[in-house]
């Protein structure tokens, strides 16, 4: 299930969209000591890569309380291909590297995951 924010006058509220056979890209990011603030604000700008990215569903990066510089990324697809042929194989990929992969001590494994029903 994909949950978007969206914000109203009135205030905040939840739309829910379900999403079949969505795909979740995980990686573990470990950001060089000391360069943790420019990779955020890198990020940011990087963000706007991803999400024009055809088959792109949302995103979340999340900072390690325990480990400085480490960061979850999470990344949810329609599918495996949109992931690595659309967006991989993409000249706005070679734009995401040049954002972020400098930053990155040792270079990060990306691994996909689909979501088990649990029968709800």
């Amino acid at each position: 299930m994909l949950i978007l924010h969206t914000s109203r006058s009135e205030g905040t509220f939840l739309v829910r969209q379900e999403i079949k056979h969505m795909l979740l890209e995980a990686v573990i990011l470990q950001v060089k000591n000391g360069c943790e603030s420019d990779f955020e604000d890198a990020f940011k700008e990087a963000s706007q890569i991803i999400m024009s990215m055809s088959g792109y569903l949302s995103h979340e990066l999340h900072r390690c309380i325990e480990v400085r510089g480490k960061y979850l990324l999470l990344v949810r697809w329609r599918s495996l291909e949109d992931h690595t042929i659309g967006f991989r194989k993409s000249p706005k990929y070679q734009e995401w590297k040049k954002l972020l992969h400098h930053f990155y001590d040792p270079f990060p494994e990306v691994e996909h995951f689909e979501q088990v029903e649990l029968g709800r």
